[in-house]
């Protein structure tokens, strides 16, 4: 089993919160992380609402499910019957005791407004994504609280980058070696997705265009979302649109990425990007291998900027400095693909190149964000595919890719 590095984070906050619930698309190994966080407590139990009997008796009575629980209990996929957490506040209410309840769910139940009412204050939400890069090397990852302190990162440029852009993260994709096992996995993971969660979660008018969309995000990852060109794209009016992307953003499949604001008065883009979660599952949907990167170069540069900044939310979970994630462009067209933004203000700006080498204009958008930020900005990294880290000027720097993961510090 490959450590987790977000487990220190849950077993934290159990510590001295009632509940915590543990959020992520299916397959991530939400479940494999709770069960191995319960065995730690000898006693603790286990409920899943994937076993319709149970999923039965959580709906029909929530409360008495709860109350012949043991004192620590994890509930898996608890978004299949909301108002088992609206029980759970009031038994909360009658006896605050931290760690009572370790909560897996495949869908973002603070989508649903009810129940985001009923957490306030009683329970911790933690995502887990699916497997970082270091995670699968087993090595710790302290990319963004490098950034944060100062310290130009460092890579050592090793070559297998693609690989792991194709491959991704979810667990079962990295154990399958062969590319069309990958591709059968995803295909499958898919149909699974629409034919019972997308059900679940609403009343879908078009499932065709739901995941047509879902392709269109594969294709055009790291793109702004024009949602009146994706609308047109797939004959969906806007409101639909909007529900189609909250579909995909509640089942931890697409990211919207916002633009960061500046209260300098520069004008900017305010429109979100829009980035796939996983580049194995974009690259399988949109039919991208090895071989057809080859053929056309253009095709890596989106899927390595998705790749990155999949990367960077993972380890934003447990680093110190926990930054919100931004872009950056402005009307001018200088643009920075990733900004990080921690909740001193620090800003640390990232852009990504698909290309062995950096010249000084690739800066161009990184010097915009440090002028626009000022004091807060404390450095600029490039991260691109070749071998060698280089200062390109104050607080600017051109590193390898692997400094996100692997690279020396």
């Amino acid at each position: 089993m490959f450590a987790r590095h977000v487990r220190h984070v849950i077993e934290e906050a159990l510590s001295d919160t009632p509940a915590v619930l543990l959020v992520g698309a299916r397959q991530t190994g939400k479940t494999t992380l709770a069960r191995a966080i319960a065995d730690a407590h000898p006693g603790a139990g286990y409920v899943t609402l994937d076993d319709a009997t149970t999923l039965e008796a959580a709906r029909a009575d929530p409360a008495a499910l709860l109350a012949g629980l043991p004192p620590r209990a994890v509930i898996d996929e608890v978004q299949r019957a909301p108002g088992l957490l609206l029980a759970m506040k009031s038994l909360i209410d009658r006896g605050r005791r931290p760690g009572r309840f370790l909560l897996t769910g495949s869908a973002d139940v603070l989508a649903m407004p009810r129940v985001a009412e009923s957490l306030a204050g009683r329970m911790e939400i933690t995502t887990l994504w699916p497997f970082s890069q270091g995670e699968i090397q087993g090595v710790e990852e302290r990319f963004v609280d490098v950034v944060f302190a100062g310290t130009p990162p460092r890579g050592q440029g090793k070559g297998d980058v693609i690989d792991r852009v194709l491959r991704g993260g979810y667990p079962e994709a990295v154990a399958r070696s062969r590319p069309d096992r990958r591709r059968a996995f995803f295909d499958a993971y898919v149909a699974t997705l629409f034919q019972r969660d997308v059900r679940e979660l609403a009343d879908v008018e078009h499932p065709a265009a739901l995941r047509r969309l879902l392709q269109l995000t594969c294709v055009r990852t790291g793109s702004i979302l024009n949602r009146a060109d994706l609308g047109r794209t797939l004959g969906v009016p806007a409101s639909t649109l909007d529900r189609y992307l909250a579909i995909l953003r509640t089942l931890f499949l697409v990211q919207e990425v916002p633009a960061w604001a500046s209260n300098r008065g520069k004008r900017l883009v305010r429109a979100p990007r829009l980035h796939i979660a996983d580049t194995g599952l974009a690259a399988s949907l949109a039919g991208l291998s090895s071989d057809v990167i080859a053929r056309d170069r253009t095709l890596l540069g989106p899927l390595l900027e998705s790749f990155v900044a999949a990367e960077l939310r993972k380890q934003s979970a447990w680093s110190e400095a926990r930054p919100e994630l931004h872009h950056f462009r402005t009307h001018a067209g200088r643009e920075v693909d990733l900004v990080l933004e921690d909740s001193r203000g620090r800003v640390v700006g990232i852009e990504v190149k698909a290309a062995s080498s950096a010249a000084a204009s690739d800066f161009d958008g990184l010097r915009t964000l440090a002028e626009t930020a000022g004091k807060a900005f404390v450095q600029g990294v490039l991260l691109h595919l070749g071998g060698t880290t280089v200062p390109f000027g104050p607080r600017l720097t051109a590193a390898p890719i692997d400094a996100l993961w692997g690279g020396r510090r």
